[in-house]
């Protein structure tokens, strides 16, 4: 029997997210004709569920797991794969009254103990009552388990077997109730779960819907991102849903495999629609051979979103000239910001106006706090970055920018970003005082994040905790990496800058590399030319490692991650002063 996709005509009047719960708007969602549609690595539709369908199974389903015995607010940990066993699961329990906690389905499922580690923490963390994992998935959730008090750990199958309890009653929507808990992504040795309660959920698609995105009749969605990370759970499950719009998957290990098929479903598809994090467009732009970008159509691609960690102009620009023959427009493209903690969406930059970026004095900014803008004429000797504006705030949010002293800065001057709005998380699950730390008793929650406002518009340029401190002088990372992805042995995504303590105890920067080159003179060479680089651009004494790779850490929505490359360096370090062996023969071997 041959799949077709579901439609993208609705036989319904469109509603823009404008419900009080979830569940309000999957019942009206089913009286359309779109729904899901899960695509191969290869590009072939190998499963589609349409959201009548998806009511009905949820319905179904969520009665059956009320008959188990669980109570209204229990939680039930589900293995986030791109199929429809999680979406099932995923609506069940918003019918049900329970939490869903969607958990990580490992990219490297070889690195077998760190990933149960990880599912342990996260069960345990979440207080699950009951956990879901598909057949490839359920050994590693079943040690994970060990011990802990959870009702049952099964198969989706095992589930649906369950006799029917069409008697069983189910709770009444509620705005209050929680819809789900998303663990951060950074969060690995202490996960934190950020809480949504349903009215949350609603009023952050709802901006979405109409002020971020603008869907309307006729749009159809593309996503390969994963569905445990906020983008992917929040932009292209839950959007879609309650916009009633046609959404295509595309499982994130196949993208990483094969990126160009990201390109061939968009013209599939037609879809207008499809975000992704900067490194998804370089990954895909660079898998292209000269001349191959002819044979993709992206005429209807309207809305290319991107987000999830900071934009780098360079990456767009190379992506739009290399697509260009494809028929993308480079206006697509839709900078924004946005987390967890905030269900998912803060602003947007506007539609159709593609991506704005402002030359920036870094010395002014890093040194003072102060956004010096520059233009291609500056004095020699200035140093300058360009930052891409992510856009005003959706309506209902406030936002102020703060000094070290929680004092309100003004326009053009960078700090804190704080925000206040409807849809901020309730707190993190069972952590009052992490919750405290990020949101205060009048609800505004520190992002951690720095960035400035200018007219309005909010641009981002780095992350607190992620400064390196020499000396009293404020480093930020990003500039570090650039310089080193600058050169043409560092592909992008592969370098990781961050302060280490030298021999003396002393804090100096490290920066580590992703290096294919075995040569020991050759290696030498990019090793002593990044130094020069960084020593060059920003006065800065850089230590160089190379690492072979694949070897970076990165987090669960495949970002890299500072604090654990941090980490792993320090405690390789210990190693190899134990043992007097090399650090990079300690680490490869």
């Amino acid at each position: 029997m041959r799949l077709a996709p579901t439609a993208t005509r609705h036989q319904l009047p469109f509603r823009p997210a404008d419900f009080p719960t979830l569940c309000q708007a999957l019942d009206y969602a089913a009286g359309g004709t779109t729904g899901a549609n899960f695509y191969s690595g290869r590009g072939e539709l190998h499963a589609r569920l349409s959201y009548r369908a998806l009511r009905r199974d949820a319905l179904a389903l969520a009665r059956k797991l009320l008959a188990l015995g669980l109570r209204p607010g229990d939680r039930v940990a589900l293995i986030a794969e791109t199929d429809p066993h999680f979406l099932r699961f995923f609506f069940a329990c918003q019918y049900a009254g329970l939490v869903p906690v969607p958990l990580p389905a490992s990219v490297k499922l070889g690195a077998h103990t760190s990933y149960v580690a990880q599912l342990r923490r996260l069960l345990a963390g979440s207080h699950a009552a009951l956990a879901v994992a598909s057949s490839g998935y359920l050994p590693f959730l079943e040690e994970a388990g060990a011990g802990l008090p959870l009702r049952r750990i099964a198969e989706p199958e095992a589930f649906y077997q369950l006799a029917d309890a069409d008697d069983q009653p189910l709770p009444a929507p509620d705005p209050q109730r929680v819809a789900y808990i998303q663990y951060t992504s950074g969060s690995t040795r202490f996960p934190r779960g950020v809480v949504i309660p349903q009215h949350t959920a609603m009023a952050n698609l709802a901006g979405i819907v109409q002020h971020g995105v603008g869907l309307r009749p006729g749009d159809r969605c593309l996503s390969w991102l994963p569905f445990y990370h906020d983008m992917g759970l929040v932009g292209f499950v839950l959007v879609p849903m309650a916009a009633q719009t046609s959404v295509d998957y595309l499982d994130t290990r196949d993208f990483a495999m094969r990126p160009r098929q990201w390109l061939n479903l968009m013209t599939k598809t037609k879809a207008t629609v499809s975000f992704a994090p900067p490194f998804g467009y370089d990954l895909c732009a660079r898998r292209l051979a000269t001349g191959e970008a002819a044979r993709y159509d992206l005429r209807h691609w309207r809305v290319a979103g991107v987000g999830a960690e900071m934009i780098r102009p360079e990456t767009l620009e190379f992506f739009a000239e290399t697509l260009a023959p494809a028929g993308f427009d480079r206006r697509a493209f839709l900078a924004c910001y946005g987390m967890a903690e905030c269900t998912l969406g803060i602003s947007f930059s506007p539609l159709y106006k593609g991506f704005r970026t402002t030359l920036v004095d870094t010395e002014a900014l890093y040194e003072q706090g102060r956004v010096v803008p520059l233009d291609d004429r500056r004095p020699g000797g200035v140093r300058g970055r360009y930052f891409v504006n992510c856009g005003i705030p959706l309506p209902g949010y406030e936002v102020q920018i703060r000094d070290e002293e929680d004092r309100i800065l003004g326009e053009h001057e960078a700090g804190v970003i704080h925000l206040r709005g409807p849809s901020v998380m309730a707190g993190y699950f069972r952590m009052p005082e992490e919750t405290s730390a990020a949101l205060d008793a009048e609800g505004w929650l520190d992002t951690g994040d720095i960035g400035y406002l200018a007219g309005g518009s909010l641009t981002i340029t780095g992350r607190q905790k992620d400064l390196i401190i020499i000396h009293g002088r404020n480093i930020w990372p990003q500039d570090i990496e650039h310089i080193a992805e600058s050169q043409p042995e560092v592909r992008s995504g592969g370098a990781v800058a961050f302060a280490a303590p030298n021999v003396d105890g002393d804090d100096s920067c490290t920066l580590m590399i992703e290096c294919r080159a075995t040569h020991a003179e050759h290696r030498t060479e990019l090793s002593a030319r990044l130094r020069q680089l960084v020593q060059r651009e920003l006065a800065l004494e850089c230590r160089v490692e190379l690492v072979p790779r694949h070897h970076l850490p990165r987090t669960s929505s495949g970002k890299l991650s500072r604090a654990r490359a941090r980490q792993m360096f320090i405690e390789a370090q210990r190693e190899s002063q134990a043992s007097g062996e090399d650090w990079i023969a300690a680490r490869s071997g």
